[in-house]
């Protein structure tokens, strides 16, 4: 059986969700008008050139007065003419992130309250502004971070985390700007659309303290160096609060998110005469646990037509996690359709995508991967245990070799997680 159909809608449905995040779609409506004085343009993430250049097309103030610096992710650059933009490494920090952190810190100083500090953020942000506090050296911090990402830990806890480690986090860029004018621009690509957590917050107050930190890493066993122990533990490294005063003149909008994508695949869905159902834009858990939960509706549906009858679409998006526990390879995304692949044992009527709309699923070069009801089947005529693939967190390797990766490139914007479940009508 042919299955064209279905895997066409469904990639239609990814990349209408990555579309309404596009930041030339959506910059233009939030620029502010130009300052008396200087506008100076900082940022960073995946989305970062991106914004820059959609901020140049449609910047309506003198040319002459607009510099900056944004970083994004090696590949994820685009050309820009005033505005200039670096490479760094993602998603654990390297040198070269070290060092734009530290000119975006030197670039928003000595600046007046006629100037303009117009701050562009997108999901990434945290590893590429990779300001280590003193006392700490760029090899403790990507230490850190990476047993961060493989324990399980979820986007809020992680930041809060990388906030208190950081000489440019968790609001201290927007204090280095003071007395300028400070607007920040987000895309969201975290559950909640919390701005103190997007890009772990350089411009905003952070919530958290020196004492949640600590018990993160405490809980998830994370080694810290000696010397950031004792920050935390003294509340040394505690980050800026709401009443510190270099906020007064900060504004934060997010211009782009997960529900605002999942939205524009619904309506792409009913435009072809499938029914859609938004689940949440916010969905966190264990990436294999969470496709079971999914599985289990999707299949309620195909049964008993409960909570939709097919032809439905299940859309959800959020960031789900994975604790690597095996030797394979593979992002949250494609775990996540492996783990559902087991739920749904090939039933003939479901398919499903899954991707990250930044078009990097991990660290791999795919965005997510496709599931159909042969996958089962194809993966057994090929020798690949499905089960055992998924013990060893080896879902690329499954999906590799079906043919089933979604390979986009680098999409340049950032909502997190897309997944779309179709049921099929009986």
């Amino acid at each position: 059986m042919s299955y064209l159909h279905q895997r066409a809608l469904l990639r239609d449905l990814f990349d209408a969700a990555v579309a309404a995040a596009d930041p030339a779609h959506c910059i233009p409506g939030w620029l502010p008008d130009p300052p008396r004085g200087r506008t100076v343009v900082v940022g960073a993430g995946k989305g970062a050139a991106a914004m820059a250049r959609a901020v140049e097309t449609h910047w309506r103030g003198d040319f002459g007065q607009l510099s900056g610096l944004v970083v994004t992710r090696y590949g994820h650059g685009m050309p820009t003419r005033h505005i200039e933009v670096v490479e760094a490494s993602h998603p654990t920090p390297d040198a070269a992130g070290q060092q734009a952190a530290m000119r975006l810190l030197q670039a928003v100083q000595g600046l007046t309250a006629d100037d303009l500090v117009l701050v562009l953020l997108s999901g990434g942000g945290s590893a590429l502004l990779a300001a280590p506090m003193p006392g700490i050296t760029l090899d403790d911090k990507r230490a850190v971070t990476k047993a961060l990402l493989a324990c399980g830990a979820n986007i809020g806890e992680i930041n809060c985390v990388r906030k208190h480690l950081s000489a440019i986090k968790g609001g201290r860029l927007a204090l280095a700007a003071a007395p300028a004018r400070v607007v920040t621009l987000a895309i969201s690509d975290v559950p909640g659309d919390d701005l103190s957590t997007i890009a772990s917050g350089p411009t905003v107050p952070d919530p958290t303290s020196c004492a949640d930190a600590l018990e993160i890493v405490d809980r998830y066993g994370i080694a810290l160096p000696a010397t950031a122990r004792q920050a935390l533990a003294s509340g040394a490294a505690e980050s800026p609060k709401a009443d510190a005063p270099g906020f007064s003149r900060c504004e934060s909008h997010v211009i782009a998110t997960a529900q605002g994508s999942l939205a524009a695949a619904a309506e792409l869905a009913h435009q072809r005469g499938v029914v859609p159902l938004v689940l949440g834009d916010a969905i966190e858990g264990e990436a294999r646990e969470v496709a079971r939960a999914l599985g289990g509706i999707a299949l309620s549906c195909a049964a008993h037509g409960v909570p939709l009858a097919g032809p439905c679409v299940l859309l959800s998006g959020g960031e789900t996690t994975v604790t690597v526990k095996g030797g394979g390879r593979g992002g949250r995304n494609l775990e996540f359709l492996l783990g559902l692949a087991l739920t749904l044992d090939g039933h003939d009527r479901i398919h499903a995508i899954a991707g990250d709309t930044d078009g990097i699923d991990g660290s791999e070069d795919n965005a997510g991967g496709l599931l159909l009801p042969d996958s089962p089947a194809r993966a057994l005529a090929a020798g690949i245990d499905l089960r055992a693939r998924l013990a060893d967190n080896d879902a690329h390797g499954v999906f590799s070799a079906l043919g089933d990766l979604v390979v986009t490139g680098p999409t340049r914007t950032n909502v997190n997680d897309f997944r779309a479940i179709l049921v099929e009508q009986p």
